[in-house]
C-alpha cells in the first residue's frame, strides 16, 4: 500500500504539494471503505446463497423477487432492519450494549487486510500474515463477552458462556492445522506460500503431504466451530437459549451480528483455499502476472472459495446440534490431538526432505 502510494505521489505534481502523511491517511481511509464495501457485499449475497440453498434442500424456493432471482434481497432485509426500533434494555450496560456488535465485526473486518484476494491483490502483504489472521479474529470473542454480559438477560449469559468455552477451545486446533502448512512452507506470508502452490494441481498443499491432507479437514471442521455455525450453534441455539448472547439486539444492531458471522465464513473460506488449495492458481501451468491474468486468478479464489461456502451451508442444513460435552469432546479429545500430531508429522518431513 505505502508503495502505491509512494509512485502514485511521485507521479503527480499535485499530489506532491499535499502533506505526505495526509496522503497516507487518506488512501488508508479509502482503502479501508472499499474493503468494508467489498466484504459486506460479500456477506450480504451469502445470505441470499444460504437462503436459497436451503430453500432448495427443503423442497422450497426462497428469495427469489427482489432482483434477478432475488439477489438483492439483502439489500431490503438491510432496510428493514435499520428501520425497526432499536430496543436497548432498561437494565443493560449502555455503553457496553452499544460498541459490543461493532467489536464483533471489527474482528472479522480486520482481517481481511491481510488475506490475499489475488495476485497482487491484498492490501498488507504482511510477513506475518497468518499469524495476524488467526490473531484478530480472536478479538470476536471480546465482543460477544460484551455483548452478553452488557444485556443483563440469563440467555444471553448463557449463550456467552458457551461461545467462551466453544471457541477459546477451538482456536487451538484450528491454528495448529494451519501451521502444518506454515511448517512446511516455512513461512507465515499468506502470498508466499500461495506462490508455493503454482503449477499443477498436486502443487496444492492438501496434496503435497499426509500431514497437510488431515490438516485440512481438522482446519475446515474447527473453522465451522469458530464461527458458530451448525452443528457447533450452542452459543446461539434458539430451541434452547432463544437466540443466545444476541437474544436483546433488535433492528440494526441484530444485523451487525450476522454481517460477520458471514463475513467470518467468507474470510474462512478463503484462507482454506489460500492454505490448501492454491490459492488463485487454478491447478494448471499458466501465468496469472498480467491484468487479465490477475482477474482470472481473482475468479478461481471467488469460484473455490464459493465451493466451500457451500460446502458450510450444506452442512448446517444437514447435521443436527450437537451436545455442548460432545462438542468439547471433539475438540479436545479429536481433533486437537490430531492436529498435534500432524504439526509433528509436518514437521518432521522438513527435517528429513526439507519439506518437499
Amino acid at each position: 500500500m505505502k508503495s502505491f502510494l509512494d509512485g502514485l505521489i511521485d507521479g503527480s505534481s499535485l499530489l506532491q504539494a499535499v502533506p505526505r502523511g495526509l496522503v497516507y491517511t487518506v488512501g488508508i481511509l479509502l482503502a479501508c471503505k472499499a474493503v468494508l464495501l467489498l466484504v459486506s457485499l460479500f456477506a450480504g449475497e451469502i445470505v441470499w446463497m444460504e437462503r436459497r440453498i436451503s430453500g432448495r434442500m427443503q423442497a422450497r424456493i426462497g428469495p427469489n423477487r427482489v432482483g434477478p432471482q432475488g439477489l438483492l434481497q439483502f439489500l431490503a432485509d438491510g432496510v428493514k432492519l435499520m428501520a425497526k426500533e432499536d430496543v436497548i434494555p432498561t437494565s443493560a450496560d449502555r455503553l457496553v450494549f452499544l460498541i459490543a456488535p461493532y467489536i464483533v465485526f471489527a474482528g472479522v473486518f480486520a482481517a481481511f487486510a491481510a488475506v490475499p484476494l489475488g495476485a497482487g491483490l491484498v492490501p498488507a502483504n504482511l510477513t506475518f500474515g497468518l499469524f495476524y489472521v488467526l490473531a484478530i479474529t480472536s478479538v470476536e470473542v471480546v465482543g460477544v463477552i460484551m455483548a452478553g454480559w452488557s444485556s443483563n438477560s440469563k440467555w444471553s449469559i448463557l449463550g456467552t458462556m458457551r461461545e467462551v468455552a466453544q471457541v477459546i477451545s477451538y482456536e487451538m486446533p484450528l491454528a495448529i492445522s494451519a501451521l502444518t502448512v506454515a511448517v512446511l512452507a516455512g513461512t507465515l506470508n499468506l502470498t508466499e506460500i500461495v506462490d508455493q502452490q503454482q503449477g499443477w494441481v498436486w502443487q496444492w498443499w492438501v496434496l503435497r503431504s499426509p500431514a497437510t491432507f488431515v490438516g485440512f479437514f481438522l482446519f475446515f471442521t474447527a473453522a465451522l466451530a469458530a464461527l458458530k455455525r451448525a452443528p457447533f450453534d450452542l452459543p446461539e441455539a434458539e430451541s434452547e437459549l432463544v437466540a443466545g448472547f444476541h437474544t436483546e439486539y433488535t433492528g440494526f444492531r441484530f444485523a451487525i451480528f450476522f454481517l460477520a458471522e458471514y463475513a467470518g465464513m467468507f474470510l474462512f473460506s478463503v484462507l482454506t483455499v489460500v492454505l490448501f488449495f492454491g490459492g488463485w492458481h487454478p491447478g494448471v501451468p499458466v501465468s496469472l502476472t498480467t491484468g487479465i491474468g490477475r482477474a482470472l486468478g481473482f475468479l478461481v479464489l471467488f469460484a473455490k472459495s464459493a465451493f466451500f461456502l457451500s460446502v458450510m451451508i450444506w452442512i448446517r442444513w444437514s447435521l443436527p446440534r450437537y451436545r455442548v460435552d460432545k462438542v468439547m469432546y471433539l475438540c479436545y479429545k479429536v481433533l486437537l490431538p490430531w492436529s498435534v500430531a500432524a504439526m509433528v508429522v509436518a514437521a518432521l518431513q522438513v527435517l528429513l526432505t526439507g519439506g518437499r
